[in-house]
């Protein structure tokens, strides 16, 4: 498991990780595609899954929330950092909230970068430690 650098003012706990297979998966795609970026909406189907897209083909505004930073370079190799970024109505339902990227078996939205690769990306979640600040 791979927790995200903490990007939100006020806050010193990680608010998102990566499985190892996500992890994995993400290395492999950014050989294919570059830099990556996820994107979390509130949208219902496929809008409700994690879409990871080459970063920047998704435009992020001020009614997006920075949720946390990875770097998936293996061990002394360049940075590989990749944004996993939240719409603001979604982290309200959310902010109580710690999640997990994780693959599953299956054929995601057209439009995320994994889809061709026959799995796709799924958010698991847990409570957040009450000890943490909340945004």
């Amino acid at each position: 498991m791979l927790d995200s650098a903490v990007t939100l003012e006020n806050e010193s706990l990680s608010r998102v990780a990566l499985s190892d297979e996500a992890v994995a998966l993400l290395r492999r795609l950014w050989g294919m595609h570059g830099p990556l970026m996820f994107h979390q909406s509130g949208g219902c189907c496929d809008g409700s899954s994690p879409m990871c897209f080459p970063a920047g083909d998704f435009l992020t505004s001020a009614q997006d929330v920075l949720l946390g930073r990875f770097d998936i370079a293996p061990a002394g190799e360049e940075p590989q950092e990749i944004e996993f970024w939240m719409s603001s109505e979604q982290f309200a339902y959310w902010s109580h909230t710690h999640l997990t990227v994780d693959v599953v078996p299956g054929r995601g939205s057209g439009f995320s970068v994994e889809a061709p690769e026959g799995v796709r990306f799924l958010i698991r979640s847990r409570l957040m430690d009450t000890a943490a600040p909340f945004a």
